[in-house]
């Protein structure tokens, strides 16, 4: 009920004047709006398989019977998951002052891919972590009386299986990455490395008008909206087969 009455009492012709206006949609939806999608796609991959390759080595050091190795992943998960992703990325903003000279390859693509990767590298450690819990002991143990080290069965037999059980949530991380991207614009970036929040706040500003960001935003759904079907089919897979 008080939906219908917000529709049927708002000021339509101001909302679409304010966040709508079709000039402006038409003005924006260009090569550079398709810069900056593309940029954040490419942002969220690199940072993705950054966070992949380093959550799992996490996973495995919290795994090890090695007792540093088990404290140093803990510290390292509980640290960067208690910190803001956009402390991050000032943090990392910071270092050409800190460290005059420092360059990080394929500037700004590396920094972002580093910086962002560390923050989903320690959420991906933990539920890779429970991915690897949750393939039965006895595959190991099988593995290892038919003579297999320890570092075959866990590359040949348990991380498979564990990637497996463990696709829908980490599909679900990859979709909060793309939504962290939009904290690159703290980093200062020149035009050619906007993403979409970037591109869309500096074209609202121009026009004073907040079509521009409302347009970046649907492109966020462009993104998200396939992963999002995607992770509901994993999930409907997974149910099926137990």
């Amino acid at each position: 009920m008080l939906l219908v009455l917000a529709i049927t009492t708002a000021n339509w012709g101001q909302i679409i004047d304010v966040f709508a206006r079709p000039e402006l949609v038409r003005a924006t939806v260009g090569p550079a709006l398709l810069r900056a999608l593309g940029n954040t796609i490419l942002y969220t991959i690199g940072a993705f398989v950054f966070g992949m390759f380093f959550g799992t080595l996490l996973a495995l050091m919290r795994l090890s019977e090695i007792a540093p190795y088990r404290w140093l992943a803990r510290a390292y998960i509980e640290f960067f998951r208690g910190l803001p992703a956009i402390v991050v990325f000032i943090a990392f903003g910071l270092l050409p002052i800190a460290f005059p000279g420092m360059l990080i390859p394929f500037d700004p693509y590396g920094t972002v891919w580093v910086a962002l990767g560390m923050v989903a590298s320690a959420y991906l450690a933990e539920t890779i972590r429970a991915g690897i819990q949750a393939v039965p002991k006895g595959q190991v143990e099988a593995a290892r009386s038919l003579g297999m080290p320890a570092g075959m069965a866990m590359r040949k037999i348990v991380l498979p299986q564990a990637f497996r059980i463990i696709l829908p949530p980490i599909t679900n991380e990859l979709i909060l990455l793309v939504k962290d991207s939009s904290l690159v614009y703290v980093l200062g970036l020149s035009m050619s490395g906007y993403e979409l929040t970037k591109f869309g706040r500096e074209a609202s500003q121009a026009n004073a008008n907040l079509t521009p960001l409302v347009v970046a935003g649907f492109c966020y759904l462009l993104i998200t909206l396939p992963l999002t079907v995607l992770v509901g089919r994993l999930e409907s897979s997974a149910a099926k087969s137990k």
